[in-house]
């Protein structure tokens, strides 16, 4: 197979996947709270990794403090988000998700977890990790 036929191939089924995600209804709860895709990605590091400070959820991210910040004051408002103090440090803010929306919270983005783990578990380290670059490279050069 050359890589146009994969290519070819990438092609086609990327637009199905798209679509598939783009059709996961939001739950009614969440749905008045208007959450943009930039909530997203945060809200699944805080389902994978679990309560977090505002440092370590911009090193998960890829984001500046400040960024990461802005967005976990704007879920806060909406009760999306818990800040509490760090029993260690009380000067640290742990956040995480709110009780009364965790339940509907993980039921809308758990799908995506287990099918990306799905995908990736009879894969060898080397060739996850080969699936993540080739996805980061391929974010890159499609950003011109």
């Amino acid at each position: 197979m050359s890589t146009d036929d994969e290519v070819r191939e990438l092609l086609l089924v990327m637009p199905r996947i798209i679509g598939r995600i783009k059709r996961i209804a939001v739950p009614d709860a969440l749905r008045e709270l208007e959450l943009a895709p930039r909530h997203l990605s945060l809200l699944s590091m805080l389902l994978l990794d679990g309560p977090q400070t505002v440092s370590e959820l911009a090193g998960s991210l890829g984001l500046a403090p400040t960024t990461v910040s802005l967005l976990v004051g704007d879920l806060s408002r909406k009760g999306v988000l818990d800040r509490r103090e760090d029993e260690a440090d009380r000067r640290r803010r742990i956040v995480d998700i709110s009780d009364a929306h965790r339940q509907d919270i993980t039921a809308w983005l758990a799908a995506g977890g287990r099918a990306w783990r799905a995908a990736l578990a009879p894969l060898s380290a080397a060739e996850r990790r080969m699936v993540v670059d080739t996805m980061l490279r391929y974010e890159s050069a499609s950003a011109g």
